[in-house]
């Protein structure tokens, strides 16, 4: 409860750069940053590099991604020359899902659709986690009605971690206008009205007046999560 509330004060009180330092040094070596290379991730990943914030970063690739997006992840490490590592499914779990309900099964249920989720993305994130007493994220209240709900600082009770959310009440002009002052490279889907980006199977451009998530699971009526940001 102390660095909950310490954590807290910081990100009312300073810098976002000073509130995430503050962040190290209270767990040095044990903070780490979730990017998934959209365009709030890439603002956060702008700000680490530039302040020199020993944060470890790492991404998850489902194995079903854009090209578009490897290639972002290709020009961020080149612009920045620090190491996002990569965390993959098992190559088992996948056979298995593949076995059980087919290539494309998610398009079937929302239950296939976690369970897709659970070994593509869930599982991979776990083991990402291992070891972290920090973990940032680059969630923004104004993508659904569940991040509305949450805080800049929690405590994930499941995973036994603080979780920052840095950006939750950012807007996303301001994530647009720090991308253009910084000239920070970033995935050209979004150019095309992808605000979410995820699997390819899995995502759409967003029509006008939609919801940034909208184009995620777009066959579904709502569960516009895919159990990252979720709660056990």
């Amino acid at each position: 409860m102390q660095y909950l509330l310490q954590l807290r004060s910081a990100f009312a009180e300073l810098s976002l750069p000073e509130a995430l330092r503050l962040g190290t040094t209270l767990f040095p070596g044990a903070v780490c940053f979730s990017t998934s290379l959209g365009q709030e991730d890439q603002v956060l990943t702008d700000i680490i590099a530039r302040s020199g914030l020993p944060v470890r970063l790492f991404t998850l690739d489902t194995g079903r991604l854009f090209e578009e997006t490897y290639a972002t992840y290709e020009r961020t490490v080149a612009r920045y020359k620090l190491p996002i590592d990569v965390f993959f499914p098992k190559a088992e779990a996948v056979q298995e899902l593949a076995a059980r309900q087919g290539v494309n099964g998610f398009y079937e249920s929302v239950a296939q659709r976690q369970a897709c989720c659970g070994v593509r993305k869930v599982e991979p994130l776990a083991r990402a986690l291992r070891g972290a007493r920090v973990w940032i994220t680059g969630l923004r209240a104004e993508q659904n009605d569940h991040r509305k709900s949450i805080s800049v600082v929690e405590w994930d009770a499941d995973r036994e971690l603080y979780k920052i959310n840095p950006l939750l009440h950012w807007s996303y002009e301001e994530v647009l206008a720090h991308l253009r002052q910084y000239n920070v490279p970033y995935n050209p889907l979004h150019d095309q009205g992808f605000l979410s980006i995820g699997c390819a199977p899995c995502t759409r451009a967003v029509e006008p007046g939609e919801e940034a998530r909208a184009g995620r699971w777009w066959w579904e009526q709502s569960h516009k999560e895919c159990g990252l940001h979720l709660q056990r």
